[in-house]
């Protein structure tokens, strides 16, 4: 993962210490290349903020998503996006 991701990222600029941190540690665990997994880490990330009181908005998230799809193949970013697609009209 390239942490100059976060550091020449404008939409980190504001979000809060907390947040910018378990964003970091989350990033420093993504090795996947693999939409699926992306997913599935997705979901085990929103667990583990919410047991540490973190919230993130649907931008937070959309970066969230933008990190974990950096070691995937074009294929790959493609599916990651579909199954977003799912998962948010499966939120309304």
């Amino acid at each position: 993962m390239n942490m100059n991701f976060f550091q020449n990222n404008e939409n980190f600029k504001n979000i809060s210490p907390e947040k910018l941190d378990f964003l970091m540690k989350f990033a420093s665990q993504n090795k996947s290349g693999n939409a699926q997994e992306m997913s599935n880490m997705i979901l085990g990330a929103v667990n583990s903020a919410q047991k540490e009181g973190i919230q993130f908005t649907p931008n937070e998230t959309d970066l969230i998503v933008q990190i974990l799809k950096q070691n995937m193949s074009p294929e790959e970013q493609r599916k990651a996006d579909q199954i977003m697609m799912l998962m948010r009209s499966m939120k309304r």
